[in-house]
């Protein structure tokens, strides 16, 4: 499976660089990568008017977004709330 990094989650990433967040980030890579429809805690939801677009919680305030289409994965985002 191809797997893409987003400009935008690149961005988000060296937000996150600093803080708690980034050991959950990194897991969910990880879950994402191997299976981006594994119901692993936390449980993936389809993002309505977004077209294969999903997203994981990280806590109350972010959210990890991903774009599954094809044979790729894309990492859009994994700083704030669907932003």
């Amino acid at each position: 499976m191809r797997i893409v990094f987003k400009k935008q989650f690149m961005r988000d990433i060296e937000k996150a660089r600093n803080t708690h967040l980034l050991p959950k980030i990194k897991r969910l890579i990880a879950i994402v990568s191997k299976n981006p429809f594994q119901q692993n805690p936390p449980p993936y939801e389809k993002l309505r008017g977004y077209e294969h677009t999903y997203s994981r919680r990280i806590n109350e305030q972010h959210r990890f977004v991903y774009v599954v289409d094809g044979d790729g994965i894309a990492f859009a985002g994994c700083w704030g709330h669907y932003e």
